[in-house]
């Protein structure tokens, strides 16, 4: 089983792809890890990427996907595995295609006025908890008792100018992969488990 999970930022898809992960056994691939793998290990693919990542630049296309390409060549993947956050693009999609056939595209629906309040409100700590204004009242951490912080990039502004982004970018995958007849719609407003119940319905005959 060979899939990709789509969805704005804060939509859910690395809680899903966990929980997906696990469920049917298939390797849970994020582009953002594999990425920084390749440069801890030093490999030509990561030696690229990190000239441009160093600049501040975007990684081009054929980095990443070359980066997927040799991921999904690896031993773990042979019985399936679930792409989280590629493709971004059509064009990334376009090169995919050339590589493997997918079975199943799950776009996570989520309204973003939602996503702007989930990611906004989240507050981090140095120990790695982190927690959300919605349901922790207190600024300090109730692992280790540090001061929370709020992540520059969950910030409102930022968050609805990376929901702009995804809008121009990677929104068009909706209509590439349905199309393809490739695509399902879950909807994404409801609780974690809420959701996975539904994508447990779409891959229910894919185990």
């Amino acid at each position: 089983m060979k899939l990709i999970l789509l969805g704005a930022p804060g939509a859910g898809k690395g809680s899903q792809a966990t929980k997906i992960s696990k469920e049917y056994g298939i390797a849970h691939i994020s582009t953002g890890d594999a990425l920084r793998a390749n440069i801890k290990e030093g490999t030509e693919l990561g030696k690229f990427a990190k000239s441009y990542i160093d600049k501040g630049q975007l990684v081009p296309d054929e980095v990443v996907v070359g980066i997927v390409a040799d991921r999904i060549g690896k031993e773990d993947c042979r019985n399936g595995f679930l792409l989280d956050g590629f493709p971004r693009t059509v064009a990334q999609a376009e090169a995919l295609e050339k590589l493997t056939d997918i079975d199943v595209v799950i776009n996570i629906d989520v309204d973003f006025d939602v996503i702007t309040g989930r990611i906004s409100g989240r507050r981090m700590c140095e120990c790695g908890e982190s927690y959300h204004i919605s349901t922790y009242k207190s600024d300090v951490c109730a692992k280790c008792g540090k001061k929370l912080y709020q992540r520059a990039d969950d910030n409102e502004e930022t968050v609805k100018n990376r929901l702009d982004v995804y809008a121009r970018q990677t929104a068009p995958l909706i209509d590439f992969y349905a199309t393809r007849n490739k695509l399902v719609t879950v909807d994404g407003n409801k609780s974690i488990d809420e959701v996975f119940e539904d994508v447990k319905k779409v891959l229910g005959g894919n185990r």
